[in-house]
C-alpha cells in the first residue's frame, strides 16, 4: 500500500500549477484558503488527482476536504479499497 507521505508529495506536485506564488505546501496547508483557489480550480485539481491515482472522489466528499493531509488520507483510503 502506498504511504500517506508519498501521496502528499504527489499532491504537492499536482498543486504546483495552482500555486503561482510558490508557497510552501505541507500536510496542514488549507488548499482553497491558502492558495486562493476558486471552486473551478478546486474541481480541476480534483480531476488531476483522480486521473493520477485512478480513483473517483465524490463531489460530496470534496466539500469536507480542506487540507493536503486530509486529501492524502482520503486518497489512501480509496486506494486501499481498490
Amino acid at each position: 500500500m502506498i504511504e500517506k507521505s508519498e501521496i502528499v508529495l504527489v499532491l504537492v506536485d499536482l498543486l504546483k500549477p495552482f500555486n503561482p506564488e510558490a508557497k510552501p505546501l505541507v500536510e496542514t496547508t488549507d488548499i482553497p484558503a491558502e492558495l486562493n483557489i476558486d471552486s473551478v480550480g478546486v474541481l480541476d485539481f480534483i480531476m488531476e488527482v483522480e486521473d493520477h491515482f485512478d480513483i473517483e472522489i465524490p463531489m460530496n466528499s470534496v466539500a469536507s476536504i480542506r487540507t493536503v493531509g486530509e486529501l492524502a488520507s482520503f486518497v489512501q483510503s480509496r486506494l486501499s479499497k481498490a
